[in-house]
């Protein structure tokens, strides 16, 4: 299938998308979000105060061995870890309904940008404060009779379309 090693992918040039989970209470959801973060070849994926980190037997059911792949980092906070990506020149998006959000396929990336996504809790969304801080909201689709949807399948789309730009 012609698969690279982790040692070969840690040695890959990424795309330039950075994934922050801000207070996501599934192990599941945060291994298939890295699972994504691996297919897509991202620069890593951070995880904010009641995320759990690697390495953990549940992260790992749903990684299948991409939280050894991709790089993480921890914030306690997930307003220091949006500050970080500033300062580090990252575009920081929340994944959200908000006022004012751009709906995902009306959302282009520009050449030569860094972009972050954060994603929220999978019953309170991303915290208000934390919204305040992004650079923007992006807005996922949805025309059935639910209005959210599960963080680590939101996480695909969004990584998808960011992606194959």
């Amino acid at each position: 299938m012609g698969r690279m090693s982790v040692a070969e992918y840690r040695e890959s040039d990424k795309q330039p998308i950075v994934v922050v989970l801000d207070h996501v209470r599934s192990l599941y959801n945060v291994g298939s979000v890295f699972r994504s973060s691996d297919a897509f070849r991202i620069e890593g994926v951070v995880l904010c105060g009641i995320t759990a980190q690697p390495p953990h037997p549940e992260i790992h059911k749903t990684a299948l061995g991409a939280e050894e792949s991709v790089d993480w980092r921890y914030f306690s906070q997930t307003e220091d870890a949006v500050e970080w990506l500033q300062e580090k020149g990252y575009v920081v998006l929340a994944v959200e309904q908000c006022e004012g959000s751009t709906m995902l396929q009306d959302f282009h990336t520009e050449a030569g940008k860094k972009y972050a996504i954060v994603l929220g809790n999978e019953v309170k969304g991303v915290q208000q404060q934390v919204v305040d801080m992004c650079d923007g909201c992006l807005e996922i689709p949805q025309y059935g009779t639910k209005h959210s949807l599960n963080v680590s399948v939101a996480a695909g789309i969004v990584l998808w379309h960011l992606s194959k730009k």
